[in-house]
């Protein structure tokens, strides 16, 4: 699973029993030689299809991380790109990575909670890669109602979603394996770490995203090929802001 210069299995198990914000911390500099990083793949896959659904100019990638999802936002967004991230760790290592060249979009760096969004209706895209996990699904109105707020009208939130394993499938065991030990863990240990990949389930995230005033639709990836029953392995989540985009103020 891991790469000679990833994390060891006592690096690992210290991460484990942290904190969310402190684990990350710890893991940061060797989180993108471990399979937590989402996959160039995924990011190349979202990034084109975005570039088909822009234009955008203002774009703000949410738990960023070590700013994988940031070099999406620097090909389709024309003006700035923004990473935000409560895991200072995670941050260091994102700001030490090269930068686009003369002629890119502005880049900036944020430490903040996503559930409390330190920003105006600044954004009219952000995006997100692998952190719904971290939110247990009695936090997503909150969540989705700040991304709301930061974004303009006629602005977009779009991430991807995999089809869910079935069960006859040995994904389906090892995710129910990981979250079940996930939870025997929280319930022994403090101060709780919250991943749990079985707890984003589309059809309630659909739900939540139309209570928080969003319009939503479904993009397949076509790059991941389709199940046996026809359904797309892959999908953007692209929801909406009602209204016509606004022209914002340009930058200096």
């Amino acid at each position: 699973m891991f790469s000679p210069e990833g994390p060891s299995l006592r690096e690992l198990a210290v991460q484990a029993l942290s904190s969310v914000e402190r684990g990350y911390d710890l893991l940061a500099p060797k989180f993108d030689h471990t399979p937590f990083r989402t996959p160039d793949s995924v990011l190349e896959s979202v990034a084109a299809a975005l570039d088909r659904l822009g234009p955008f100019e203002d774009g703000l990638d949410l738990c960023c991380g070590t700013g994988a999802g940031m070099d999406v936002l620097a090909r389709v967004c024309g003006r700035s790109v923004t990473g935000v991230d409560f895991s200072a760790g995670m941050l260091d290592v994102a700001r030490q990575a090269p930068q686009a060249g003369p002629g890119g979009p502005r880049v900036a760096w944020v430490r903040g909670d996503a559930r409390a969004l330190p920003f105006a209706p600044a954004f009219d895209l952000v995006v997100s890669f692998g952190a719904f996990g971290h939110f247990l699904p009695r936090e997503l109105p909150g969540l989705f109602s700040q991304v709301r707020s930061v974004l303009r009208p006629g602005g977009g939130f779009a991430f991807p979603v995999l089809a869910p394993p079935r069960p006859s499938s040995p994904g389906y065991w090892t995710l129910l394996g990981f979250d079940t030990v996930m939870r025997v863990r929280n319930a022994v240990w403090r101060p709780p770490f919250v991943m749990y990949y079985r707890a984003f389930r589309l059809g309630r995230v659909l739900d939540e995203l139309a209570r928080a005033g969003f319009t939503v639709d479904l993009h397949t990836l076509p790059e991941f090929g389709h199940r046996a029953d026809g359904g797309p392995r892959v999908r953007l989540v692209l929801a909406r802001v009602p209204g016509a985009p606004v022209s914002s103020p340009p930058g200096p």
